[in-house]
């Protein structure tokens, strides 16, 4: 139920017509996985923290880098070689103490996919490799779980839904992951500081809208140029 501390702390979104007490409760009782505390990762807590998410996972085995921070906004320097996932969580709470929060500080894999993803019941990608996006996907497919997928490079970001209320999956856009070697990365070509808060926030919005009941992406991939202002959405 939602109580008068949510009331207080949620009004705001709850006046408009579309969320209500009873989207706000689905939020509420919402457990969303975010594959990831990193550039996409710490817009994707922050706001699914303070909108009310009543149980956020968090899965990353990295440490807190120096050149982390430019971009991963959760993160100061006296959290440099501290884990990524649990000081995270940590910073969240603060955000919202309301809100039940899981650590996995560990390298998602196919041995521990499913044990993980399948007491959730929406999946965030905001991981940065194709084989761990791939992983996501054909686990999320597996336990019929909807997917938020974004990714960003330079200035440019994506975002798509797949895999809900019977919409399509990655693999039905990008059949095989492409080889490492043919891929840019943000650690050779860059990225934007702010670009990861504009992609990660945008990826928060469409997890809530999920969450609530909302029409969200279906069979689209948004590409997001944020140098040019360029906004394409391709049906797929």
């Amino acid at each position: 139920m939602i109580t008068i501390q949510d009331f207080l702390r949620y009004n705001r979104q709850m006046l408009l017509p579309e969320i209500g007490e009873t989207g706000q409760l689905r939020i509420k009782n919402a457990k969303v996985l975010v594959i990831g505390a990193g550039g996409l990762g710490c817009p994707i807590l922050q706001y699914l923290a303070t909108a009310g998410v009543g149980t956020l996972g968090i899965i990353d085995f990295d440490m807190v880098e120096i050149h982390n921070l430019h971009r991963q906004i959760l993160y100061t320097e006296a959290d440099i070689n501290q884990p990524k996932a649990a000081i995270a969580a940590v910073a969240i709470r603060h955000l919202n103490p309301e809100i039940n929060c899981l650590v996995f500080n560990e390298k998602l894999t196919a041995a521990n996919a499913i044990s993980i993803l399948q007491d959730f019941d929406v999946i965030v990608d905001g991981c940065d490799n194709f084989a761990t996006r791939y992983l996501v996907n054909d686990t999320c497919v597996a336990l019929e779980k909807p997917l938020v997928y974004g990714s960003i490079l330079k200035f440019e970001g994506q975002l798509a839904i797949f895999n809900h209320n019977g919409s399509k999956q990655l693999r039905d856009l990008f059949p095989e992951p492409p080889d490492p070697k043919d891929v840019p990365n943000c650690s050779l070509n860059g990225v934007m500081g702010t670009l990861p808060g504009i992609i990660g926030t945008m990826m928060a919005h469409e997890t809530l809208k999920l969450i609530i009941g909302l029409p969200t992406l279906q069979n689209e991939l948004v590409l997001f140029n944020t140098l040019s202002w360029q906004f394409t959405k391709l049906n797929f």
